[in-house]
Parts: structure tokens; sequence; C-alpha cells
């Protein structure tokens, strides 16, 4: 797998048990049940992190799609994963990424959903689906919904559409102590820091990040608001060139 993100290596996050709790749900549904969930929420709230977990726990297939996706690219990029030569035709690709699924039982994750319905590649998916039934975990953007919303027949084979959360002042306790365990964080910092993100787990991190710089500048293990009085915290805005 392309992903090699366990729950050792990733924060325990509540998206993680959200992406986790999803798939499985798709992997042990009754067999006259659809096979496909969507994972949806903002860009930054951890959604590619948790699938990463969410792979290698049930050894899942994982691509993430590019903009520059045809179908064949598409196919490549499922069957290289699988680890399976390609063969000469788009129709046979497909018929082998089916059967690999069938032949596995292993489930497969589609990141960056939104390229393959820009793309027009959303009726492979569904071809896949329908071959394998296999379990089919699809991550994208907040709006992914209502973009399937024109492809009825795909739309039908959805068990269940799952709303990634933001970042919670909880989760950004967790991220300060995995990727910050030298520092500790006061708990006015991470009020701030949980404030200043408005949900993107990658801002979070990226804050974390320039505290414990300010922490090992200053040497000390406790940082407050006021150790970083001065530091610019990150909030995603560009910043403003003064004249």
């Amino acid at each position: 797998m392309t992903k090699t993100a366990t729950t050792e290596t990733i924060a325990p996050l509540q998206n993680v048990a959200i992406c986790m709790a999803a798939l499985d749900r798709a992997m042990n549904r009754p067999t006259h049940l659809p096979g496909m969930v969507v994972l949806h929420g903002p860009s930054g709230w951890g959604k590619s992190t948790a699938a990463a977990v969410a792979a290698n726990a049930h050894r899942a297939y994982y691509v993430e799609a590019r903009s520059t996706w045809t179908r064949k690219a598409m196919l490549i990029a499922i069957l290289k994963e699988m680890g399976v030569r390609p063969g000469g035709t788009i129709p046979e690709m497909g018929d082998q990424v089916s059967e690999q699924l069938v032949l596995s039982g292993r489930p497969l994750i589609v990141d960056e959903m939104d390229y393959v319905v820009e793309r027009n590649l959303t009726q492979i998916v569904r071809d896949i689906y329908d071959a394998s039934r296999a379990a089919i975990l699809l991550i994208g953007e907040e709006g992914l919904p209502e973009k399937l919303e024109k492809w009825e027949r795909f739309h039908g084979r959805i068990l269940s559409w799952v709303a990634a959360q933001p970042a919670s002042l909880n989760d950004t306790g967790e991220l300060a102590r995995f990727y910050c365990p030298e520092v500790r964080m006061a708990v006015d910092l991470l009020q701030r820091v949980h404030e200043l993100s408005k949900g993107s787990a990658r801002r979070i991190c990226v804050n974390l990040e320039l505290a414990r710089e300010r922490a090992a500048e200053l040497g000390v293990d406790t940082v407050s608001l006021e150790t970083l009085a001065g530091v610019q915290l990150y909030t995603g805005a560009p910043t403003r060139r003064k004249v």
C-alpha cells in the first residue's frame, strides 16, 4: 500500500475512529446492502490521514486520484497498488481490478474522489463495485455528496455518507502530546491554537511546531501564550505586507 501510517504513527483523533467505523460497516454489511461509503469534509481535517490508518488496519488497496487521470491511468494506478500487471485494454483492466477485489476480499479506498467526478470517471468506480461487490471507501471534499447526486445510479449504491468532524480541543491536546512529547503545552495555548485552527488539524500541527521551535529556542519544556509573545500564530490567511 502507498499509505503506511498506523495507529502507532498517527495521533488518535476522532476522524480516525469515524473513518474506521465507516469502512468496518461497509465490510461487515449484510450482502443485500450497498457497499460504498463516502467520507467528506473540508481540506485539512485529517481525512487522508484517517484513511491511511484504515487502509493499514484492513489491508485496503489505496489510491489517491489525480487531476490528470484518464480511464486508463486510473485503472493502471489501482492495478499497480494491487501488484497486478495491467491488461491490454480498458475493459480487461477493469475486470482485473474487480477480480482481485473478489479474490482478496480486501476493500478499496479512493482518496481525492472529487477528481474522479470532475474527470467523468465515476462510472468506472461503479463498474468495479457492481462486478466485485467489494467494500469501497470514497474520500473527498465537503461538496462531494452534492457532486455525486447527478450520478443517480451511482448515488443509489452508497451505504452511508459520513461527515468528517472539525478537530476538537481534545484533538488539539492529542496532537500536542503525539508530535511534541518533549514540550508541555499550557491550556491557554492549546485553546488559542484550537480557536485559530477553525477545525483544521493541519493548521493545529503548524502552530504546535511553532510552539515547539520556540521552546527549543528558549530552552524551556513548557510553553504558554505568554511564551509565544511576538510569535505570529498560523491562521491559514496570507501575510499582509506592511507599507
